[in-house]
């Protein structure tokens, strides 16, 4: 079985942070959101992996390499424009060949539950396989009608009336059925190969299309608000690292990570709470639920439930929290208590 992982999508939701970065890019408790589609894909017994890339390839091949760093294999599939998920596919088909094949969004994060997908598809084969997962409001998201077999009946789009509560996470798995259902479907109201349709056409025609539930944590990482959420959870799973230099006069509580060549000094960390190499935090509160990444300058500042790219400084501000702050940005003063979201090379003084 190949996996396929689609990270073509422009990222409108992120702006200002997308203008500059692949969404699927954006760090996530130290990590980029799509490396926890490839650690899931890994640990599902897949190996060989195409990702689809959009105009920031580039980004993709420098960050990730060709997969060999975390035991996969990678191979580009590059996309000239987002024409939908059901094209993903067909401009994948010959990466894909004659294989079954687990397809992810490049930027969901879906903890548990990938493995047990594959599993389940292996043993209890289909033409398609999909992750759902119960929500509170259905209509926000794609919705899957199962029958009491768990049989897919339809997939319905943000449903104004209640049609059940089993949401699809974004994760799926084909048999090569799945190349003439995308070949089968026209382009819909907005100019897209959507996979709801090519899924709906299997189902319309007679093939076996079943849901499997998802039994953890899954979260679509595309608004601020959810790539907060998703550093939270990823955040609590950590465990005390201390590789970096901590003074005698700074406080370590809970679950911390201060990575090589990371320097704290007279400064409290509350975990969990994440330091990228080669990180300065001095004379500051970090925490909990906080993400420096690597070069990072924190100094005089009080930061929590935040996100700071490569080499981002924070000088003097107290009470930063809810907050992402973009590479190289800057954000400066003597305020207490705010809340931002800058983008690359950007910088913001918050009076006084």
């Amino acid at each position: 079985m190949k996996a396929l992982v689609l990270a073509g999508g422009m990222g409108i939701r992120l702006r200002p942070l997308s203008h500059t970065t692949a969404k699927q890019l954006i760090p996530v408790a130290g990590e980029p959101v799509v490396r926890y589609s490839l650690d899931v894909i890994r640990e599902a017994g897949i190996t060989e992996v195409g990702i689809v890339v959009g105009d920031r390839a580039d980004q993709f091949r420098r960050i990730l390499g060709d997969g060999r760093d975390f035991g996969l294999r990678i191979t580009y599939i590059e996309q000239e424009r987002p024409d939908g998920l059901a094209h993903c596919v067909l401009i994948a088909r010959e990466f894909l060949g004659s294989d079954d094949f687990l397809m992810c969004l490049g930027d969901n994060v879906v903890l548990e539950g990938v493995g047990q997908l594959v599993s389940e598809f292996r043993s209890n084969r289909a033409d398609a396989m999909l992750l759902l997962g119960k929500v509170d409001d259905p209509s926000e998201y794609g919705v899957a009608v199962v029958d009491d077999a768990g049989r897919i009946q339809r997939l319905v789009e943000k449903p104004e009336t209640y049609v059940g509560d089993l949401a699809v996470v974004g994760a799926y798995v084909f048999s090569p059925a799945i190349h003439r259902a995308v070949r089968a479907i026209e382009p819909s109201a907005r100019g897209e190969l959507e996979i709801t349709e090519a899924i709906q056409w299997l189902v319309d025609t007679g093939r076996r299309v079943v849901g499997h539930e998802c039994p953890g944590y899954w979260k679509d990482a595309g608004r601020l608000a959810d790539l907060l959420a998703c550093n939270r959870v990823l955040l609590e799973r950590l465990t005390t690292d201390i590789t970096g230099h901590v003074d005698e006069d700074s406080t370590i509580r809970g679950p911390v990570v201060v990575a090589e060549n990371a320097t704290v000094s007279g400064s409290e960390l509350v975990g969990p709470v994440f330091v990228a190499a080669g990180a300065v935090v001095r004379d500051s509160k970090l925490g909990p639920h906080t993400a420096v990444g690597p070069g990072c300058r924190i100094t005089q500042a009080e930061i929590a439930d935040s996100i700071l790219l490569e080499d981002a400084t924070v000088h003097g501000v107290n009470g930063l929290s809810g907050s992402v702050v973009g590479r190289a940005a800057s954000v400066r003063g003597g305020g207490t208590g705010a809340e931002v979201f800058l983008g690359d090379d950007s910088s913001v003084v918050i009076g006084s």
